[in-house]
């Protein structure tokens, strides 16, 4: 019986104006990050951390989240089972961003994507996920240097503000007092906006919501992450896939030519108007 072979798509670009490209939209969402890599300099310091271990911490393990769960439980007898298992349920939700973006990643080369991933963040995620999808939707190649580009971004804030925090910042015992503490819900929020909620999406973030709340209200630790993760999930799962774009990363119907960047005169990306595709869409 003859068998047919499967199709053969090609390498992702990843390019150096995509990475600079990615770099560039993340830096206001980065100066939103550095203002809690501050928060961790500082209470890094008066937990006795030394310069050097703060700054490594940040540079080497670089997990907002995870580090700041670390000083939590810091301390002359450090818990390292309670610290190992509560930064592994928190950053499970790794798993999930790793496999929405994983049609892209398989294309490219293992180092290219799992260095990308080692500078992937919640925010650098969010913001390659916006752009991908607009990529597909005009038709145009996605570009694989955007993901780290925007990790890069994150990375130099993440670890400049941690220096400053530890260094420069004094006399805020209390940061909560200045607001600092909201710092992390501005971010989330500048990023669901960003990713443009569409009516598909009103059941799964109901969901992960709800989820969330009841987990964190009933259960202890961090477990209202994944608890929120796994529900929204599986509400978008419940509602059937969105209509899907060939593996390439063109829009249904696209030419050969407009895969290539090359729209053919007159073309319209499905879902678009003659003005979305004569004026390309700002970065998130």
């Amino acid at each position: 019986m003859q068998t047919t072979p499967l199709p053969s798509f090609g390498r992702l670009p990843f390019t150096l104006s995509g990475l600079r490209a990615g770099f560039r939209a993340c830096i206001p969402v980065s100066v939103g990050v550095a203002v809690y890599g501050v928060l961790f300099g500082l209470l890094a310091r008066q937990k006795g951390l030394s310069f050097l271990e703060a700054e490594s911490m940040s540079l080497f393990v670089f997990a907002g989240a995870s580090q700041l769960i670390a000083l939590d439980l810091w301390g002359p007898e450090l818990p390292v089972f309670s610290l190992i298992a509560t930064t592994f349920i928190v950053n499970l939700r790794h798993v999930l961003m790793g496999a929405a973006l994983a049609p892209q990643l398989l294309r490219l080369s293992a180092g290219k994507a799992f260095g990308s991933l080692f500078f992937m963040t919640d925010e650098s995620w969010a913001l390659t996920l916006t752009r991908w999808a607009e990529d597909r939707r005009r038709g145009a190649l996605c570009d694989g240097g955007f993901l780290l580009g925007a990790g890069l971004a994150v990375y130099t804030f993440w670890g400049a503000s941690t220096a400053l925090g530890h260094v420069l910042v004094r006399g805020l015992d209390d940061p909560a007092r200045y607001g600092l503490d909201f710092a992390f819900t501005a971010v989330f929020t500048a990023l669901l906006v960003g990713l443009r909620p569409r009516r598909a999406d009103v059941l799964p973030l109901a969901a992960a919501t709800c989820a969330a709340l009841l987990a964190a209200r009933f259960c202890p630790g961090k477990w209202y992450i994944l608890a929120g993760a796994l529900a929204g999930g599986l509400a978008a799962a419940s509602t059937g896939p969105a209509k899907a774009n060939p593996p390439d990363g063109t829009s249904p119907g696209t030419s050969p030519g407009t895969a290539a960047g090359t729209a053919a005169p007159g073309a319209t990306a499905p879902g678009a108007t003659a003005a979305d595709n004569a004026q390309p869409k700002a970065d998130a």
